[in-house]
């Protein structure tokens, strides 16, 4: 007979893909740990903040009788608010979740199995910049990194275990390195996770910033077919003086100038963008400038957030622009979105794309476009799909 397989701790992870794989490593910790509920928070936006009130108390109501902890960026940025909460019975530190010693268990956390085809790779967490609209230092810190080796070892475990494609993810991913001796930039990480695994098929990044994308790193993405053509930029705004009153480290023309060096080396590639709608001050001249950019960058992986004030961040006191005009330039930015992406999914109809086949008969192509594969598909493999339709994604 075969063992049983040790009880699991119910996980909810809100937010960000660092949330993902955070959570996916908490699990492989907290095996055995069955009458436990983790809520892994997520506090970027005011709205963020409401999901996790609603996660927690719905995880209360599905899970009376368990012990119903709160970790991630809400348990640090508004830790009195949420340690309060009647649902609640403890709070572990952001920066200490991943550290058994916080949860009284044994030894480190295992190295995971994935819990999905692609395997996400937290390589950098905090941040060491001061947008003025953000409170994520706040929840995770300053900025540091693993070291080369660090990677590859997570790197190879996913591989031992049959990903077929990894996802570097980071808080602000681009910084990687700049704390590790001689500051390596993360082309030099991407370039030695390539040459250590040449049978890895597929690595793809998660949002960058593009002022700090290096050399090297631009090559791979330009020219290296193991590095999938898509780039998801950490744009936030498409008027200069928005992006100024944010205090981001580049300008309108640096996205074009970016944006057009790479297509013009690799016409394929997509871009995906976080834009945000309705920051203070912004006037209807600014937002015909948010939505002219992803006209211009050709943005077909749109990510609009609405504009909600965070307690003690800059942005919070500046003038504010009012919620119904928010609201309704935050709806005219998923409309450009939508429109441009779903020209884009169309043109793609017809062509033979790469497909990474996942649970729930569905895929991704290199360029991150879904597609709906055939009935029985099994998942993990790469196959080679002609869609022939278009709904939300491209139909096979």
């Amino acid at each position: 007979m075969n063992a049983a397989a040790p009880a699991a701790p119910t996980i909810i992870s809100l937010g960000c893909r660092m949330n993902i794989a955070e959570s996916e490593r908490m699990r492989a910790m907290l095996a055995g740990e069955e009458n436990l509920v983790v809520v892994n928070s997520c506090a970027v936006t005011a709205e963020a903040l409401r999901q996790t009130r609603q996660a927690i108390r719905r995880a209360r109501r599905d899970h009376p009788a368990a012990r119903l902890v709160v970790t991630g960026c809400a348990a640090e940025i508004d830790r009195s608010s949420i340690g309060a909460m009647d649902e609640v019975d403890a709070l572990v530190a952001n920066a200490a979740k991943l550290d058994p010693r916080a949860w009284n268990v044994p030894g480190e956390a295992p190295p995971l199995a994935p819990a999905r085809t692609r395997a996400f790779v937290t390589v950098q967490n905090g941040c060491d910049h001061a947008c003025t609209f953000c409170v994520i230092p706040q929840g995770r810190g300053a900025s540091r990194s693993l070291t080369v080796p660090q990677v590859l070892a997570e790197v190879e475990a996913h591989l031992a275990a049959g990903t077929k494609e990894v996802v570097l993810t980071g808080v602000d991913l681009t910084s990687w390195g700049h704390d590790l001796p001689d500051a390596p930039r993360l082309g030099t990480l991407v370039a030695a996770i390539l040459a250590a695994f040449p049978a890895l098929p597929r690595l793809r990044l998660s949002s960058v910033d593009g002022v700090e994308i290096d050399p090297l790193l631009f090559e791979l993405l330009a020219g290296e077919e193991r590095v999938m053509p898509h780039l998801h930029l950490s744009l936030q705004h498409g008027a200069d003086l928005i992006l100024k009153r944010m205090k981001r480290r580049h300008l309108r023309g640096d996205a074009v100038e970016l944006v057009a060096r790479l297509k013009a080396q690799r016409p394929d590639i997509a871009i995906g963008a976080d834009l945000i709608a309705g920051f203070p001050t912004e006037d209807e001249s600014h937002h015909q400038a948010n939505l002219a950019i992803i006209d211009e960058l050709d943005i077909v992986h749109a990510h609009i957030f609405p504009y909600s004030p965070r307690p003690g961040t800059p942005a919070a006191r500046m003038p504010q622009v009012p919620r119904e005009v928010v609201k309704a330039r935050a709806a005219d930015l998923r409309a450009r979105a939508a429109d441009r992406r779903a020209a884009w999914l169309a043109g793609l109809v017809g062509e033979t794309l790469p497909v990474l086949a996942e649970r729930g008969g569905t895929g991704y192509a290199p360029n991150y476009a879904p597609v709906a594969l055939p009935t029985g598909t099994a998942a993990g493999i790469i196959i080679d799909v002609t869609p022939s339709g278009l709904r939300e994604g491209l139909l096979a």
